[in-house]
């Protein structure tokens, strides 16, 4: 919406300037941004006669704005430059005055005064320093916006109260939200604090602010500057994911208490740092830059080289227990660096486990999109499974450029495009993030991605300034250098690595576990449920299961929290994630964490008394595995434009590679019979051993037909339907667009914007797939039935 005042500027300030030498024009939209901002700078510019004029207010900007001595109340030097304040006012979202009156008035002071009490400075009847014109001529906020928090909005206000006028400080934003500038200012309060001389607090973090930091160490009976500086660097990292309800959150002090050291203690848990509970030069590195202390222990690393036996063994005498080593070599350009034969096999016997990457030169936003991420999950399944690396592997992906907050689209849809092509292959390989702490957290937000590998080695990225660590950090890289091994060298990557995270492999070309094994998994599961004595021990099992793929916040939020505690408890005790194992009626290969979530689903939200519709329990199995293959028929509907086809001949079919396989569709059913056994008080062990060890598996899909859609053609297709267009829950709803998508790219037609007719042809030939398996069934009993009573009869046919 256009606003008169700033349309009165921008057009003010284009018929002024248009013919200045270096001037760019603004567009006349009434809408504040920085093209506008910019054009006032170099209007400003002007008026102080730098020539040519450009868009930025720098050193001698500001120099020049000196030498214009105190801008106060009567002041009417420049009649061009009072207009030029009263418009900066405007589009900052302050009473700007008369622009037609020459001399800077009470109006236009009382909206000065009050910028400044919004950023903290002190109120001296609006004078507009050259630092506060500064900041009136740029688009940061000095109000709480959305997303941001009065408490960090204090601790802006403080950095700018006590800091303003220091040589190298401006003025900051107020708008509650922890960025690049604010982590700037804090270092440079930081560095002040440790006596660093005014001009050389530059915010970098070098060998004399480290040592400065050394020296500081806080703690119980801390009070003062260092511990006000350090509380608030503590407040810029909240919450710590996993710790307290809700995350633990601490506050702004400048004295020590208990509060801020049970933050600290689970902060540095969550960082992979000694929990001393004290704010030691480690917790200061860590809460500042994005690789913390470089030369911290480690036992995570990566490298480009290969690894020989003679390096395995001496990482491992290093501490070394985990490498990161490359599926691909880049298509152009890179040099070698992808996995040699044999190779593995001296990592493995080495003692290291490793973490595979996929990385295609990644240096340029023009090399994220859709289609390219599609390309790359598919050759980094192909390379993966060349390898042999098991099923359930995190792949990471790599972003190895600063990307900026403008690039987060496109990487985005590279992601959702790496999401499809490993869906397409079988979905056997997880996706994991490599980039900056920006990069991580929004993939993982809008991807789901399951661990993220950060570039925190990289600090001066944008995305590393001014964003926490995210929540499912399993790899921090934070150092490069050279190993010298006798008359070896190679260069290798330090990096931390977050205890119950990623573990990496330790083997590839695993056999598949047979059910026997995945059975004694589950019942040494449930004893570690019963003792530990708290929750539904079903419920517990299906928690420990959940804990890689299926416990995001989307996750959260469909049906639950898993009870992190009791996963932690199981770990201490033995506990074990299996990632596959093999069905004993089909011989095909199971996921039991898809399968195990998708009974959590519909335990903790059972089916609808109406099996014509369905809700969230269905889309943690079927309706989930429905949507993404949906967006799977949008990217090939040119070669398939019938939905019915394309289910009759892709959906659940052995040996036809897609996002809802054969596999899927087993485990899609086998977890609603489970859930429908453990809802009716049976124990998740005894449920399990009479499906896999009897004849629960023969009948699984009929039986799974008549307890979810009743055996009804109709009831399937109403229920696969509603889920996909007029569901009233705006969180499914949601989802659905985002798993569409996932597969299908942002271009597709969404399922509930496609006609009606075609819509419910896709949704028939979902029904027709499910009925004709269990008809496959029904007659496969029979035959069993039959050539039982003959063996009984005495006919050997």
């Amino acid at each position: 919406m256009a606003d008169e005042k700033v349309l009165a500027a921008q057009k003010w300030v284009n018929a002024t300037y248009a013919n200045v030498s270096g001037y760019a024009k603004c567009p006349e939209n009434g809408q504040t941004g920085w093209s506008t901002m910019f054009s006032l700078t170099m209007g400003l510019q002007h008026e102080l006669g730098i020539s040519p004029v450009v868009a930025s207010f720098g050193d001698g900007t500001l120099a020049k704005v000196t030498a214009l001595g105190t801008i106060g109340i009567g002041w009417k030097k420049n009649l061009n430059i009072v207009k030029i304040i009263r418009h900066a006012l405007f589009c900052k979202g302050y009473w700007g005055g008369d622009t037609a009156v020459a001399e800077f008035d009470t109006v236009a002071a009382a909206s000065v005064d009050k910028v400044k009490e919004n950023t903290g400075l002190p109120q001296d009847g609006g004078v507009v320093q050259p630092k506060v014109l500064k900041a009136l001529l740029n688009m940061d906020a000095y109000i709480t916006v959305a997303g941001g928090t009065d408490k960090i909005r204090s601790i802006q206000q403080w950095l700018n109260n006590n800091y303003w006028t220091k040589k190298t400080f401006s003025i900051g934003p107020t708008d509650g939200i922890y960025s690049r500038v604010v982590q700037q200012s804090l270092m440079k309060a930081i560095q002040l604090a440790i006596g660093i001389a005014e001009a050389d607090a530059s915010g970098n973090f070098g060998p004399g602010t480290q040592a400065g930091l050394q020296a500081h160490t806080v703690g119980p009976g801390s009070s003062g500057l260092f511990a006000q500086l350090f509380s608030a660097a503590c407040v810029f990292n909240e919450p710590v994911p996993g710790y307290g309800e809700p995350d633990a959150r601490t506050h702004f002090t400048d004295s020590w208490d208990a509060d801020v050291e049970g933050w600290v203690t689970a902060f540095q848990t969550f960082s992979q740092l000694p929990a001393t509970g004290k704010g030691d030069y480690s917790t200061w590195a860590q809460l500042l830059v994005s690789m913390g202390d470089p030369d911290r222990p480690v036992t995570a690393s990566d490298t480009a080289y290969t690894i020989t036996p003679s390096r395995g063994a001496r990482m491992y005498s290093d501490g070394y227990r985990y490498v990161g080593r490359y599926l691909n070599e880049a298509s152009a350009g890179g040099g070698s660096k992808m996995l040699e034969p044999g190779e593995l096999d001296n990592i493995f016997k080495a003692g290291l486990r490793v973490f595979p990457i996929f990385q295609d030169n990644g240096r340029s936003l023009a090399e994220y999109y859709w289609g390219n991420g599609y390309k790359h999950g598919q050759l980094a399944h192909d390379q993966a499974v060349h390898f042999g690396f098991n099923r359930g592997t995190v792949i990471y992906f790599a972003v190895d450029y600063d990307a900026t907050q403008e690039d987060m689209t496109h990487i985005v849809e590279y992601f959702r495009g790496v999401t499809s092509g490993l869906a397409a292959k079988g979905k056997r390989y997880l996706h994991g993030v490599y980039g900056s702490r920006n990069v991580c957290a929004q993939v993982t937000e809008e991807t789901y991605a399951a661990y993220s590998f950060v570039s925190g080695m990289s600090w001066g990225f944008s995305g590393n300034l001014g964003f926490p660590l995210p929540a499912n950090w399993s790899f921090n890289q934070i150092k490069e250098y050279k190993v010298t091994n006798g008359s070896d060298t190679f260069s290798l990557d330090r990096d931390s690595h977050r205890a119950g995270s990623d573990n990496g492999q330790q083997n590839v070309n695993r056999v598949v576990s047979p059910a026997a094994d995945f059975l004694a998994n589950i019942d040494q599961l449930y004893n570690l449920a019963k003792n530990y004595g708290k929750g539904d021990p079903n419920q517990l099992v299906t928690d420990y299961y959940r804990q890689e793929r299926y416990a995001t916040r989307e996750w959260k939020d469909l049906i639950s929290e898993v009870d992190w505690s009791f996963i932690d408890y199981a770990n201490s005790h033995g506990a074990e994630l299996l990632s596959d194992f093999t069905d004993p009626f089909t011989g095909q290969i199971l996921g039991p964490q898809h399968l195990l979530a998708t009974a959590a689903g519909h335990m903790i939200k059972p089916p609808l008394s109406d099996s014509h519709k369905a809700n969230r329990g269905d889309v943690a199995g079927w309706a989930g595995d429905l949507m993404t293959f949906y967006g799977e028929w949008r990217r090939d509907s040119d070669s398939f434009p019938n939905g019915y086809t394309y289910c009759t001949e892709r959906l659940g079919k052995i040996g036809s590679v897609s996002s809802f396989g054969f596999d899927d569709l087993v485990e899609d059913a086998d977890g609603f019979l489970l859930a429908e056994k453990m809802r009716s008080g049976v124990a998740i062990t005894t449920a399990l051993h009479e499906h896999y060890e009897k004849t629960g598996g023969v009948t699984r899909f009929r039986d799974y037909l008549a307890k979810r859609f009743g055996t009804s053609q109709a009831a399937a297709t109403d229920a696969a339907f509603y889920i996909l267009t007029s569901i009233d829950d705006p969180l499914i709803n949601l989802g659905r667009i985002a798993l569409e998508q996932q597969t299908g790219g942002v271009a597709m037609i969404l399922s509930h914007l496609l006609p009606e007719d075609r819509l419910k042809n896709y949704c028939l030939g979902f029904a027709d797939t499910l009925i004709a398996r269990a008809g496959l069934e029904a007659r496969s009993q029979a035959k069993l039935k039959s050539n039982h009573a003959r063996l009984f009869a005495g006919d050997p046919a």
